[in-house]
């Protein structure tokens, strides 16, 4: 049997938590994360926070899916037309290349919204086989179809 990247819904704010007690099981596991500055009263901050909040990413035969549940923070697979949601192998992929990229400044994460017409236009990832739109001349959209959300990335220049 093959193995694939489902998305589990976790607790909120125990994403990283939950991906390190997978680890610790042998379960390969992927939370990515991207880098905030958080401002307090008396000083600033860098920190890791999960790009999408409550996710994980777990890949795993379809057999051994039930054995994340015994993860404390653990609440549920997310489902995708009545099925547990896939992620394709490439889609992972480009999510780690965008998230090492140096020239990706600045991520957002939005609902996909339907209507939008998305399309690859230019850049690094040109004839790539991920939907990307170009949103303005320093903004391309990534979408991922299997999570129903779109991924922007602010890039610091745009060839």
């Amino acid at each position: 049997m093959s193995m694939k990247w489902y998305v589990l819904y976790v607790q909120s704010r125990k994403e990283k938590k939950v991906a390190n007690m997978l680890q610790d099981m042998q379960i390969e596991v992927y939370c990515p994360v991207i880098k905030e500055i958080r401002q307090w009263s008396d000083r600033k901050r860098t920190i890791e926070t999960p790009l999408f909040k409550s996710y994980v990413f777990v890949r795993l035969n379809d057999k051994e899916r039930q054995t994340v549940f015994g993860v404390p923070g653990v609440v549920r697979y997310l489902f995708w037309l009545g099925k547990p949601a896939v992620v394709r192998d490439e889609e992972i992929n480009t999510i780690k290349n965008w998230l090492e990229d140096e020239d990706v400044e600045e991520i957002t994460l939005s609902k996909l919204i339907p209507g939008d017409e998305l399309y690859i236009k230019n850049g690094i990832l040109k004839d790539h086989k991920a939907i990307i739109q170009e949103v303005g001349k320093k903004r391309m959209r990534l979408v991922i179809p299997g999570l129903g959300v779109v991924l922007n990335a602010k890039i610091k220049d745009v060839v």
